[in-house]
Parts: structure tokens; sequence; C-alpha cells
């Protein structure tokens, strides 16, 4: 039997790990949690979902969509959980992560070929072949195991989550459910500013003093997760056409659309938690009290969880990881998830399977090529690997997909990516069966 080990219990880790083991490998799969927290963890269990409860569109015409088609053809264990725990959240697949989480542990901690443990690696030996998937909060002894097989390269930015409020405490008064444009169901809450509530908004927010950073790391912020307040600082608009967008919501107790508006997603299937969707913050917790009850419906708002701010690394994938997703000095040494670049919980876990495969090829002796680059998986996996001075993390996008001239000649902007989806599960699907 082959054994084989997987460092880090989240989607990635645990992807890989059932996926491995579910071939007969011996998996033995390390998790620091419960022994160490990192700064933005709070649950003992694996999987855990820290910025949002969102896994993102569902539709095939959408790079989300497409995703987790094509997580299907390659036998993603989780999706089939997210499904499970799911709450409304219009087009989007969004979990109640409390109940996706205790699922996936149950998983991982009921399969006969996996050996959970509940402890801190401090090395990484790379003698047989090994997955590294310990998230973009790396760091102690792993970090320094990770800095010792890459030469130290790796980027370090921040990452912010969104304050989650109770439902009990919003004023329904200035709250209304709603579809953008009556599409769907009404599954988010709406917060409508008038034009004097948005400035006067605005102007606290744009002042108000944030949580100091270490002063020995330089402030990076990844565009796909900044925070409001320095979203903000751009101008006056720039919330107002970003997250506040008004569009296609008219406000009942005016009949107009609003100047500007706050959505709130359901954290859980009981509907009894908010996140404030699209306010990341890094703002001290007394300031995200004071400006953020001055959003219509949160003025007594109370707060279950706080907007915080943590520092993530990443590998600088381009100049040492292959397309294989191992590392081209030490190619025992596989990485999945985050800490490779693969932004999102999505993509986190389909890295997890892309890694475990070609592991799994590696202990059998074989050579299996990156998935083809007409899928988001090849794309994604030629985004983090291409060389790249200016390398950031990448979510899932069309944009990623290379154009045929014939793709040209069809205007609608849904049908292209309809005629993207199906090319990319088309060339998928033979990849997938080569293992």
């Amino acid at each position: 039997m082959n054994r084989v080990t997987v460092y880090g219990a989240g989607l990635a880790g645990c992807e890989a790990a059932l996926w491995l083991a579910d071939r007969g490998a011996a998996v033995e799969l390390w998790e620091q949690k419960p022994q160490k927290y990192s700064p933005a963890h709070k649950s003992a269990a694996l999987a855990e979902l820290v910025c949002s409860n969102s896994l993102k569109a569902e539709r095939l015409d959408s790079a989300a969509g497409l995703l987790k088609a094509e997580m299907r053809l390659l036998g993603s264990h989780l999706l089939p959980v997210a499904e499970a725990a799911r709450v409304p959240a219009g087009g989007a697949l969004a979990v109640d992560r409390d109940v996706f989480s205790a699922a996936v542990t149950k998983m991982v901690e009921t399969h006969p070929n996996i050996t959970l443990r509940r402890e801190q690696a401090a090395r990484i030996d790379g003698s047989a072949p090994v997955l590294v998937a310990t998230g973009p909060l790396t760091e102690g002894a792993m970090a320094d195991a990770v800095a010792a097989l890459t030469g130290d390269a790796r980027l370090h930015f921040y990452d912010a989550v969104a304050p989650i409020v109770t439902a009990e405490s919003l004023d329904l008064s200035r709250v209304f459910a709603a579809s953008r444009y009556g599409r769907g169901e009404a599954d988010y809450l709406n917060c409508p500013f008038s034009k004097a509530e948005y400035e006067a908004f605005y102007a606290a927010l744009v002042t108000a003093e944030r949580a100091p950073l270490h002063a020995a790391d330089a402030l990076t912020v990844y565009e796909g997760c900044m925070p409001i307040e320095v979203m903000a600082a751009r101008g006056a608009d720039t919330i107002r056409f970003g997250p506040l967008r008004p569009v296609g919501l008219r406000d009942p107790a005016t009949g107009h659309r609003p100047w500007a508006n706050v959505q709130l997603r359901a954290e859980n299937a009981e509907k009894t938690l908010y996140n404030l969707v699209g306010f990341q913050t890094n703002l001290k917790w007394g300031e995200q009290a004071r400006v953020f009850r001055m959003i219509p419906g949160l003025a007594n708002a109370e707060f279950a969880r706080w907007g915080v701010m943590h520092r993530n690394t990443f590998l600088n994938s381009p100049a040492v990881l292959t397309p294989r997703l191992c590392l081209k000095e030490h190619p025992n040494v596989f990485f999945a998830g985050q800490i490779t670049g693969f932004e999102g919980y999505m993509e986190s876990a389909a890295s997890g399977l892309l890694a475990a495969r070609q592991l799994w090829a590696r202990l059998r002796g074989l050579t299996l090529p990156p998935p083809p680059p007409e899928t988001m998986c090849g794309a994604l996996t030629a985004y983090i690997t291409a060389p790249n001075r200016d390398f950031q993390p990448m979510g899932a996008n069309m944009g990623l997909l290379p154009r045929t001239p014939e793709l040209g000649a069809v205007r609608d902007k849904r049908a292209r990516c309809q005629i993207l989806a199906d090319t990319a599960l088309a060339a998928l699907r033979p990849w997938a069966a080569m293992l």
C-alpha cells in the first residue's frame, strides 16, 4: 500500500486526502488545530471557512460554475457536502459553515485509509511524495520548512474578512429582502442609503482608525479581498459602484432606486446570522461598531464576529512550481491550496484534486500532463506557474480561458461563456479518465 503524507486539513488538503484514500493510499493527514490556531481560525473542525460562506455562482456559463462542474468530473468530495449544507443565496452556492465543516470532518475521520494527526508538523520529508496544503497562514516551523525548500521565495499579502451581525438586531423597518431586477429568490437583505446618509457614512469610513499592522510588513492588499476602507479611499463613488452598487433594486419605502445599498447574506440555514457582503475590513473593532451602525437598519446591530485582517503567505509559484504542482528543485514535494496562489474556496479545493492526481501518478511511475489549457483548472494552473514578475493570486474567471477566432463572431456574452464552458468540459473528460 502506498503511504502519503498531506500537511494541512483545509479544503485543499481534505480534497486531496479523500481522493488519494479512495484509491487505496494510506494517507497521514496532519492538522495543527486544536493544538494551535492561526489568527483567523476559530474552530477545531476541518475545512473551516473563514472569509465568507459563499462558494460563488453555480450556473455553468460562469467561471465559478464551470469550476464546480470540472471538480465534479475530477471526483470532488467537498462539493456534495457543500450542496447538502447550502443556505439560500440566489444563484450562488452558500453554505452553513459549521454544518459544512462538521460533515467534512466526519468524512475524513471515518475514512479507513486516513489517519488524522492533530499536531503541528515541523519538517517536510521529501524523500517520498508529500503534499503541502497548509494554507496562506502558514507560519512557524512549517513556514521555515517551506522556506528551506523554496529559498524563501514567498510573497506576503494581507487578507481581510467581513463582520457578521445577528438577525434579531436588525431594524426590519429599514431593511428589505429583494433580488436584483426581481430575478430569482429574495435571498439577500438590503440596506438602502439616501444620498445624505451615504455621504455621512462615507466620510466616517474613510477617516476611521485602522488596526495596526506589523511594522516589518509592507501592506500589499490582494485586490479580490480588499478592505472596504482601502477601496473607499480610492474615491467617493468607488464603493458605490462596487459592493454598494444599488442597480436592479428599488426601495419599497420610497419607490426609487437607493443612492447606495449594502447587502446582507445569510450565514446559516436558520438565518440568524448575516454577513455584510463586501465589507472585509481592518478597522478597529470600536470603529467598526461606530461606522457600520451608520448603515441603514444596523443602528443597533449586534456583531457576532468583527472583521479582521491577517497576513497571508503565498509561494512565488511561477519561480518555484512546475505545472504538475511540485517544486522544481524538489519534485517529490507537491503543493496545493491558497498557498500556491489558487485564490478562493473552490479554487483551493480544486487544486487539491489536481495535486492529488499528480502525486498519485508519481507513485505509479506515470507522467500526467497538466490539465488542458481550455479548462478552468488548466488555465489556473498555467497562470500560477507561467513566468510572472508581478505575481498575485488568481481566482476562476472566464478571461483566463483561450479564445478561438470563431468565438469572436458570437455577440451574446452568456452564449460565449457557455461555449467556453462546453469546450472546457469536453477537454477535461479524457484528462480526468487518465487516472
